[in-house]
């Protein structure tokens, strides 16, 4: 019994590790601005190179492939790009199923997680997501996703929550340790959605920053990033695929697309840093203040500044406030910003 469980989560890590990879190999086309000629051009490019299996080895995947990964990807998300973990003889309640597409078209704007949680509460047990994903797509009950025919303009994004830049300030030591801002900012308004000083630089910083983000500010369209360590690990990978955010990374030597947070990383340093003051372990060893209770006031004190001053500053650019123009978009559009109904 105990090696059968241990063979599950073995075949279950497997797969999140190969949906990893076909994530990785499709991102680039998964672009909604390409017209159908531009994303086949990136297909058959895809195609024409060599990739690093998820176990080892060099592959070429074939268009046909990849558009079939393309399709599994936007038709069930993450999910979709997993391999089948099915056991012979597993069936589905067929009544279950049915009562699945009732629940759907009593309330069209029903989400397969919030059908999955009636019917689990109703009869104990639900199919996953992805599938009751498959089974709505088949019975042709989606709606179309709001803004799914906006994109963002290369230079600045339409819509609120279509694009976050994300990047880290090295910033002063406190406490004897030096410290390091990860910030994302709303490409369209200006808008610092998820922010969060710390001790490394490194992923889990990085998710201390995000994760607050998602849940109080939405899912954005595309998350663009630096190629540090912690912008390429895993965990961001997965949470971006999981969540449906187009993940790119920022070329190497290229500053294009990093403008905006680069400026605001200048207003942190003029307008705050520049009151922080650079202490040592000893100053605060006779204050009794630990580092780690330094970093939270830091924390604490830069919250304030960001909701109480840099949010209702009038920006140059945008002529208003980040805040003003964060709520105009969404006014505008008539939305309200997508929030994850679980941990990324």
């Amino acid at each position: 019994m105990a090696e059968a469980a241990h063979e599950s989560v073995k075949r279950q890590e497997r797969a999140q590790q190969v949906a990893l990879f076909r994530y990785q190999v499709i991102c680039p086309a998964l672009d909604p601005a390409l017209s159908t000629r531009a994303r086949g051009r990136i297909v058959r490019a895809i195609a024409a190179r060599d990739h690093q299996g998820p176990f080892g080895g060099t592959h070429r995947y074939s268009r046909d492939t990849l558009d079939r990964w393309i399709r599994r990807y936007r038709a069930d998300g993450f999910e979709g790009l997993k391999p089948s973990l099915r056991q012979a003889g597993s069936r589905i309640d067929v009544n279950v199923l049915e009562l699945a597409v009732a629940l759907k078209k009593e309330n069209p704007d029903r989400t397969a997680a919030q059908v999955a949680r009636i019917l689990a509460a109703s009869s104990g047990w639900s199919p996953s997501e992805s599938t009751l994903l498959r089974l709505f797509h088949r019975r042709q009950l989606m709606l179309d996703a709001p803004g799914t025919g906006e994109v963002f303009s290369r230079y600045e994004a339409d819509a609120p929550n279509q694009r976050w830049v994300g990047d880290a300030l090295h910033g002063p030591k406190i406490g004897g340790r030096k410290v390091y801002l990860f910030a994302f900012l709303d490409d369209h308004t200006r808008l610092l959605v998820g922010y969060r000083f710390g001790f490394a630089e490194d992923t889990v910083r990085l998710a201390a920053a995000l994760k607050p983000a998602l849940s109080s500010r939405g899912i954005p369209g595309c998350c663009y990033v630096d190629n540090g360590a912690a912008y390429v690990d895993s965990w961001l990978l997965r949470a971006c695929a999981t969540l449906g955010i187009r993940l790119t990374h920022a070329t190497p030597n290229r500053p294009q697309g990093k403008g905006k947070i680069e400026r605001f990383f200048r207003t942190v340093r003029d307008q705050f840093l520049v009151e922080v003051t650079d202490t040592s372990a000893a100053d605060l060893t006779g204050q009794g203040i630990t580092a780690a209770a330094a970093l939270l006031g830091l924390n604490a004190q830069f919250t304030a500044w960001v909701e109480s001053v840099y949010h209702h500053q009038v920006h140059s650019e945008t002529g208003q406030t980040p805040l003003e123009r964060w709520n105009t978009g969404w006014d505008r559009i008539g939305a309200a910003p997508a929030i994850p109904s679980g941990d990324a």
